[in-house]
């Protein structure tokens, strides 16, 4: 079969006037925002050699190049909610081989498909690069029995009311996911449309057609990511961390005569050790007023900044002061107070018993709680990354 020249370039278009979900594409599921997620899974397919975001948006953009992608500015005119993919698609390319990259074969991801699967993405374009196919798409396997309302009523789509198979009894259809769309650029830009030529269908799990349109969907998918975003953990520069619910179990003991006393734990200090060692930067950031905090981190050797109220400010200036990126920071946390730090950062952390808000924003979730072993089996993560 021929060979379809030059290189396989991902486009993302992800425009910021979202009406259903404000702010959707930057909106975090799993720790990490979606359009974040969707360069993720094109950064995980090997074939794929340059990953675009094409956005009107600055927030969008930001978390693009944070993410490792390049941006192409949309104009207005093609940002609108009467725009089509395919005009943002057509417009990435025109900029992007004015740059000077030649586009062979072209990825279109769409960022409100949170679990884009990585190893079917690479199949595609696998089919695609070797002439096989013009145009593959992800699609998921369904036995559902459609309806639609008609002037008589409910009538039946691709079924007879009167004849009910079983499911392993039903011929298998396919409902397109949305998540990826794979295309001989050549053959885009003459049709001008996701279809065309050779078409092909690439079979992916049903979970990956989860498409985000509706605050309900959005909170699904935070439920969802947990379970299927896994834990694994990149690079970290830098490490903040809450103090009571981290590095103690949440709980204070209080004498007759009202001094207070907390546990922490011997495995969480050696942990720390081991980073401190290694030159991780590294922050403990309380609200808490006791000065058991200060003493803690002095016996860590960990500079602490306590009697916090506005933490958010504190990071910023704690990574612009040490030159280290907030997506490269890790921030563990277990309560409300902690969200927004986590928010910002590129890593937060939380504890299993964390309060549900705290463990929504987390990326990653620990299996150890705070003051017995959370912050030691944290550290091993990042040592060994």
């Amino acid at each position: 079969m021929p060979q379809c020249k030059g290189p396989v370039v991902a486009v993302i278009p992800a425009r910021g006037g979202s009406k259903g979900v404000p702010g959707k594409n930057v909106a975090r599921v799993g720790g990490v925002p979606l359009v974040a997620r969707a360069i993720a899974a094109a950064q995980a397919a090997p074939s794929i050699d340059a990953v675009y975001v094409s956005t009107d948006d600055a927030a969008i953009a930001d978390a693009a190049r944070s993410a490792g992608a390049l941006v192409v500015d949309r104009p207005k005119a093609i940002a609108g909610d009467l725009a089509s993919s395919e005009d943002a698609l057509l417009h990435a390319m025109d900029v992007i081989e004015a740059s000077g990259t030649e586009v062979g074969t072209l990825v279109f991801l769409q960022a409100t498909s949170p679990f884009i699967p990585a190893d079917a993405l690479e199949a595609s374009v696998g089919r695609v690069t070797s002439g096989a196919e013009d145009s593959v798409f992800s699609a998921y396997e369904t036995h559902g029995f459609l309806w639609a309302l008609r002037d008589g009523g409910a009538a039946g789509v691709n079924h007879d009311p009167a004849y009910r198979p079983r499911r392993q009894d039903r011929e298998a259809q396919f409902q397109e996911s949305g998540a990826f769309y794979v295309m001989d650029a050549e053959g885009f830009r003459a049709a001008r449309h996701r279809f065309f030529g050779r078409v092909g269908l690439q079979e992916v799990p049903a979970i990956s057609g989860m498409e985000i349109d509706t605050p309900e969907e959005l909170e699904a998918a935070r439920a969802l990511a947990p379970v299927l975003g896994g834990s694994e953990i990149g690079p970290i520069r830098g490490l903040i961390m809450d103090f009571d619910g981290v590095h103690t179990d949440d709980l204070v003991t209080v004498s007759q005569d009202g001094t207070e006393s907390v546990t922490v734990s011997r495995s969480d200090g050696m942990g720390l050790g081991m980073l401190r060692d290694a030159g991780l930067p590294m922050l403990i950031l309380s609200k808490e007023r006791n000065p058991v905090v200060q003493a803690r981190g002095t016996k860590l050797g960990v500079e602490t900044v306590n009697a916090v109220d506005d933490k958010v400010n504190v990071v910023h200036q704690w990574c612009e002061q040490r030159g280290i990126r907030l997506s490269d920071v890790a921030y563990v946390g277990n309560d409300v107070n902690d969200v927004a730090s986590m928010q910002i950062v590129g890593w937060p952390v939380a504890v299993p018993d964390a309060h549900p808000a705290a463990l929504a924003a987390a990326r990653i979730h620990l299996t150890k709680e705070g003051g017995r072993g959370a912050l030691r089996e944290l550290a091993q993560m990042i040592l060994s990354n």
